[in-house]
């Protein structure tokens, strides 16, 4: 059984999002399709022991999934006038028939991402769907509690429906409102990938290539806004890491890295990118966006020779506007850790105790385990490593873990 679990969990890992965007497109029901695409694999748990894995797992669960909505309909006494509306499409239909979003998986986040949803039900919504989260792991990314995030995706659901919000490309015209919810949730499967919430791996390098592709997308379909632009550059310059940031032993921190490793190619992608961001917002006499800003930092990072040799000062810089464009406690956080690159680590605890007594990443252990490199390079060993242990129980990832109790046992 365990070892159906396992092919189970990896098929829904690999195949899930689309398996809930084909129902979805079939029944132009995202609530309907996601909650068919579950009893699927409920299904496939029950009889894959006894019958085997099939040579298309996929294909099976996607099958079991539009059998299961059929059933839906049947119980809803709706039989013949949905089968009458599948008939319509497949008669309508072509494989090269127009979409304005031509992918099953972005049209499912603009369907997510609907106006009629509040910004927080979009976002849960679509990291349960898109990403395949568990509600522990959004909750995690979202700094808030379980309950509240399934309250947030029942609720969607619930409003989707009501609205008869059909499974749909929007119209181009329809894009804009949409596209800052879109982009968030894209950036957060991203970070899901670049740093993992949970789990053995610090790195899910399947989700931050999901995220990157469908960035690129976006900003093919939109290609004179800068943002969308901005993000690509920034999750370039993110990922072009990913082979030097974990090693057998697990994680590796930056300054540990073999830059030799980072991915040149990649670099050089991210630089003309920002450029291209930077010329779409000097067209439309703009500065420069959240994700424009932060891919300017992850640049300064991606060019320097070592940490030593990084321009500390301009991204500190960088971050002063960045906390005005898009104020957030991370952000601030982010910028202590700069300042203290910059400028000593004295400089930078004043700025880390406030956020802690401000409270605004209570649960969290981005706090701790940044007070607690700052009190160990000021030879406050034994808070430094007070605050090291309480991050380590504060993180559910495995791997960050053992960074920060290494990082603790270290000091003595």
């Amino acid at each position: 059984m365990d070892d159906t679990r396992r092919a189970v969990e990896a098929v829904w890992r690999i195949e899930g999002v689309r398996i809930v965007a084909s129902v979805a497109k079939m029944t132009g029901d995202l609530g309907l399709a996601e909650d068919v695409a579950q009893e699927a694999v409920l299904e496939a748990l029950g009889s894959w022991p006894q019958a085997g894995i099939p040579r298309n797992p996929g294909a099976w669960l996607t099958a079991v999934a539009k059998r299961r909505a059929i059933d839906a309909w049947r119980r809803r006494e709706k039989l013949d006038d949905r089968y009458a509306e599948i008939a319509h499409t497949l008669d309508e239909a072509s494989d090269d028939e127009w979409q304005p979003i031509d992918d099953d998986v972005l049209r499912l986040i603009f369907t997510a991402c609907h106006p009629v949803l509040s910004r927080e039900s979009q976002v849960a919504l679509t990291l349960r769907v898109v990403a395949g989260l568990s509600t522990e792991e959004i909750a995690r990314m979202l700094l808030t509690s379980v309950p509240t995030v399934q309250a947030r995706i029942t609720r969607a659901k619930k409003s989707l429906a009501a609205a008869k919000v059909p499974y749909e490309s929007p119209d181009p015209n329809e894009w804009m409102p949409r596209l800052a919810a879109v982009l968030g949730v894209v950036y957060l499967v991203f970070t899901e990938g670049y740093a993992a919430t949970a789990g053995e791996r610090w790195v899910r390098p399947d989700l931050a290539d999901e995220a990157l592709r469908l960035g690129r997308m976006v900003a093919g379909l939109l290609p004179r806004e800068p943002e969308p632009l901005g993000l690509v550059a920034l999750m370039e310059f993110q990922r072009s890491r990913f082979a030097a940031r974990e090693s057998h032993d697990g994680p590796v921190l930056l300054a540990d890295q073999d830059r030799s490793r980072w991915d040149r190619g990649q670099i050089l992608r991210g630089i003309r990118t920002l450029e291209k961001a930077d010329a779409a917002a000097a067209a439309r006499r703009t500065g420069r966006g959240p994700y424009a800003l932060q891919a300017a930092i992850a640049q300064c990072h991606a060019v320097a020779p070592s940490v030593d040799e990084t321009d500390w000062p301009r991204i500190v810089v960088l971050y002063e506007v960045l906390g005005r464009v898009a104020p957030s406690p991370v952000v601030e956080l982010n910028r202590a850790v700069a300042v203290s690159m910059a400028s000593g680590p004295a400089a930078a605890l004043p700025l880390v105790d406030a956020l802690e007594e401000s409270g605004a990443l209570r649960g969290s252990h981005l706090v701790p385990s940044v007070r607690g490199e700052l009190l160990g390079r000021l030879g406050r060993l034994e808070e430094a490593r007070s605050e090291l242990l309480t991050a380590a129980a504060l993180t559910v990832n495995e791997a960050q873990q053992r960074v920060l109790r290494d990082k603790a046992a270290a000091l003595g």
